[in-house]
């Protein structure tokens, strides 16, 4: 039987509210995991792995900017790739049908957490 995964504090709720989205980094060295929390259309928290399917670099250039302006979609700042906020998957750019990579989050109080995700293959 797998152990558990260890859950990680990335943010509080009250963070995420100012700004709709917020990024993380969990990890030291040259290889942590960066992610990040949003709230789907329907209020519920998602989160991904801050890498775009496309060209595998992270999806912001400007720290926590990871919505469109009207906050409706998930962009990549690099190619303009459009993402679900709900599901991930690209609906519009050069990686049309792909998806981000999700990972399991969770509420506990105010603090917002996330069960880090075994590494890729």
């Amino acid at each position: 039987m797998s152990e558990p995964a260890s859950l990680h504090t990335v943010c509080r709720l009250a963070d995420l509210e100012t700004s709709g989205a917020r990024g993380f980094s969990i990890g030291e060295g040259e290889w942590p995991l960066r992610g990040f929390v949003v709230r789907d259309n329907a209020g519920i928290l998602r989160a991904y792995v801050n890498r775009c399917p496309h060209a595998g670099h992270a999806l912001d250039w400007k720290e926590h900017d990871f919505l469109t302006s009207d906050r409706d979609l998930i962009k990549c700042a690099s190619h303009g790739a459009l993402f679900a906020r709900d599901t991930g998957i690209c609906v519009a750019g050069p990686c049309a049908g792909r998806r981000l990579r999700s990972i399991a989050v969770s509420v506990s109080g105010d603090e917002v957490k996330i069960a880090a995700p075994a590494p890729e293959q």
